[in-house]
């Protein structure tokens, strides 16, 4: 477990740089945290490093799910924040998702045992003086 303090968005981006660099087809990013804690700063900054684009990337709120190409393998950014179960995940793709890609899921909770067992949970906290503790398990 490693845990970084982020006290703006760009050191979040870089972060989420460093774990890009780890990442292969078929990994799992759990993000976690509570509304306005940095979890799509991660997203767009780790999306827009493997992409090598500023694409624009939104919160997949109302979407649930969007999708991006990278030269290796596509990135599928879900927000499973307004499923009512897990099975809403299925109609979602998670199954190819999981094997085809990698899957950054914001709200990982609501998939419940969905969630594969091997991947990297990252846990956004926010601090008093607003910066962000980040606690990466893998």
């Amino acid at each position: 477990m490693s845990v970084f303090i982020s006290h703006s968005e760009s050191e979040t981006v870089l972060l989420a740089q460093k774990i890009a660099d780890t990442v292969k087809k078929g990994s799992i990013i759990a993000l976690h945290g509570t509304l306005g804690t940095g979890k799509t700063a991660f997203s767009r900054g780790f999306i827009q490093y493997l992409t090598h684009s500023k694409t624009d990337v939104p919160s997949p709120t109302f979407t649930l799910l969007q999708t991006y190409e990278t030269e290796s393998f596509p990135i599928y950014h879900f927000d499973m924040y307004r499923l009512k179960s897990p099975d809403e995940a299925y109609e979602l793709g998670i199954e190819e998702a999981f094997s085809e890609g990698v899957s950054l899921i914001e709200w990982p909770d609501k998939i419940g045992s969905l969630l594969p067992k091997n991947h990297i949970k990252i846990r956004f906290e926010m601090q008093q003086d607003g910066s962000r503790r980040i606690t990466v398990e893998e």
